[in-house]
């Protein structure tokens, strides 16, 4: 990131964080500097083969068309080193029984189904990385904080500080830029102090 954000002075309608620094003002989208964090802390669990898993204590079982459950049946060894147990329940379903711990509560249906239309989309054209690259988006996505939460001063400034120490914060997985800074100077002439 290169700067350090200090405190979190404000969350505005309940979707940006502002900061103020040294010299300048941030605005943080919450929901798309979230997405990173666990994006790369995915990745980072994935390399060290330590993606830790949170057991259902009833299977989820998701209904799909029956060519998305075989799909996710053919990766489920892929899915599993995410520390996402999917398997075949019957005719177009498939059963989870594990989701990644990082993720915390998340909509099990829609992350399946998800990641059902992400495989479909690049199964055949991707590398082994660039699936799991994009299986981590999808999976990050799911696991990150949503516009529209309320967010304790708490939470804002663990956030700011997790963005300090993650490198490549600065943009979400979809390339926008997770923050903008405001300089104080250009505040300043906005409102014609110079």
């Amino acid at each position: 990131l290169g700067m350090a954000l200090r405190a979190a002075r404000a969350q505005v309608h309940e979707n940006y964080i502002v900061a103020q620094t040294k010299d300048s003002l941030v605005i943080v989208d919450q929901h798309a500097a979230h997405e990173r964090l666990v994006y790369e802390a995915l990745k980072n669990a994935l390399h060290a083969r330590a993606v830790p898993s949170q057991m259902l204590l009833l299977p989820e079982i998701v209904d799909l068309p029956e060519e998305d459950a075989e799909r996710l049946a053919m990766h489920s060894r892929t899915l599993a080193r995410f520390g996402l147990a999917v398997e075949r329940f019957g005719p177009g379903a498939v059963a989870v029984r594990e989701t990644p711990s990082m993720l915390g509560e998340t909509n099990v249906q829609q992350l399946v189904r998800d990641l059902a239309d992400e495989i479909a989309d690049n199964d055949t054209v991707d590398t082994l990385k660039e699936r799991l690259d994009k299986i981590a988006a999808t999976m990050a996505c799911h696991g990150s904080v949503r516009s529209g939460r309320l967010l304790k001063a708490e939470e804002m400034n663990a956030l700011l500080r997790q963005m300090e120490a993650t490198p490549g914060s600065g943009t979400c997985n979809h390339g926008r830029p997770t923050y903008i800074e405001l300089k104080l100077a250009d505040i300043e002439r906005l409102f014609g102090r110079q």
